[in-house]
């Protein structure tokens, strides 16, 4: 095996770049708090919650959620049909980290603001 495709073996494997990655991206972690006070919860009503995701990106969103055993999709045999959603254990583990790190968010906006402020003047 040549460097290359070992280091790249040992990337596709590192729990950050696997995991975090996949429910790190800009509407993942909100969707999850969301259902975390919602669920379980219809389609529709969740994106009425979240009203800036188009329904491709909230749909999109919740299949990596739901791959990544993090969110269940029920569907009832219903005409029409009724699809609801919600967090698997997995997925209610990580609403108190996700609510730390707002936390923290919260704490340090300002001084993150004001020191990106001062980097852009620089």
């Amino acid at each position: 095996m040549r460097k290359k495709e070992q280091l790249n073996s040992i990337i596709e494997i590192c729990p950050v770049r696997n995991v975090i990655a996949r429910f790190g991206n800009k509407w993942a972690l909100l969707v999850i708090l969301v259902l975390s006070e919602n669920e379980p919860i219809r389609f529709n009503e969740l994106g009425r919650k979240i009203p800036d995701i188009s329904s491709r990106v909230l749909s999109s969103t919740l299949r990596t959620l739901e791959a990544d055993g993090l969110v269940n999709r029920k569907v009832y045999q219903e005409v029409p049909p009724r699809v609801e959603y919600s967090l698997t254990e997995s997925g209610k583990s990580l609403v108190p980290i996700i609510i730390k790190l707002t936390e923290w968010a919260q704490a340090n906006m300002k001084s993150i603001i004001a020191h990106r402020n001062q980097f852009n003047k620089d």
